[in-house]
């Protein structure tokens, strides 16, 4: 699956223990990422110090079901499932 295009989800639904750009202390679930556009693409996406955790995301159709608020949903609940 190709990541949708002005999604985001992944920016903005999982918490990110390591320090992202912007954000030296990561980012609590829920909370947009700093780097995340006003068209929802990720504004470090091939940088260097992107972090790991987003770099080695995959979109997957169990992740990111058939929308952008699935996707928060979905995201959302496996946050909380592996908290």
């Amino acid at each position: 699956m190709e990541c949708r295009a002005g999604c985001g989800a992944c920016c903005i639904a999982p918490s990110i223990s390591s320090p992202i750009p912007g954000m030296p202390n990561g980012k609590a679930a829920g909370e947009r990422c700093v780097n995340l556009t006003a068209a929802f693409m990720c504004g470090i996406f091939g940088r260097a110090d992107r972090p790991a955790v987003c770099s080695g995301f995959a979109a997957d159709p169990e992740v990111c079901g058939d929308s952008r608020e699935q996707a928060i949903r979905l995201i959302g609940w496996l946050e909380q499932a592996t908290a």
